[in-house]
């Protein structure tokens, strides 16, 4: 299986890929330097060089509005950067991988948005980064449409609130425990379940 994870250098993506290689895939974990997710030209290269791709995890992302207040935070380059990464790149990285994808059995698309995204759970605060991961579920819901002819499964996940860098000591799993429930997902995810938003753990996250 050829696996490949964008921001795979740190975090969880490191721990999906190091779990992959010990299934016996073939991994590809490249970070920001090796496939900036703002460069749509690197992207292109990168994802127009693969032959055959079984399974492609959208990881990288960003959350540049942690701890910024309404009344002076939020700057326009901000929200520019963040949707640049969580959204635009996503969204090329997916169309760049789609003749590689197209090659393999049962090709499998994850893309990581967050329960920030969801519309039903918005106590407020974080406004770049939740509209981010929000644009990138619609993104994922509508691509698991398009997508259905060609036999490529996309899901959408909440990989947990994790305690990395960016989740901060306080979360409430290890990324370890994250790690082994995205895998777990990648092998669950198949036509039948194609367009899911979806825990960590497998639960249904309300849109």
């Amino acid at each position: 299986m050829n696996v490949l994870i964008t921001g795979g250098t740190r975090g969880i993506g490191a721990a999906m890929a190091s779990r992959f290689v010990d299934q016996g895939a073939s991994v590809m974990a490249p970070g920001s330097a090796d496939l900036p997710m703002e460069d749509p030209s690197a992207i292109s290269n990168f994802c127009g060089a693969l032959k055959r791709l079984d399974l492609l995890v959208c990881n990288a992302g960003i959350y540049p509005d942690a701890g910024q207040t309404l009344n002076d935070g939020f700057p326009a380059a901000d929200w520019a950067q963040a949707f640049a990464i969580n959204v635009t790149g996503v969204f090329l990285t997916v169309q760049a991988c789609l003749p590689a994808l197209r090659t393999a059995d049962m090709p499998k698309i994850m893309i990581v948005s967050s329960q920030m995204a969801s519309q039903e759970r918005a106590p407020g605060g974080s406004y770049i980064y939740r509209a981010s991961k929000a644009a990138v579920l619609n993104v994922g819901r509508n691509l698991s449409a398009d997508l259905k002819k060609d036999g490529i499964a996309v899901g959408i996940y909440h990989p947990g609130w994790v305690r990395t860098e960016m989740g901060g000591g306080t979360a409430d799993i290890s990324v370890d425990e994250s790690a082994d429930g995205m895998v777990a997902r990648a092998a669950a995810l198949s036509m039948a379940t194609t367009g899911e938003f979806l825990t960590w753990d497998g639960r249904v996250h309300p849109y």
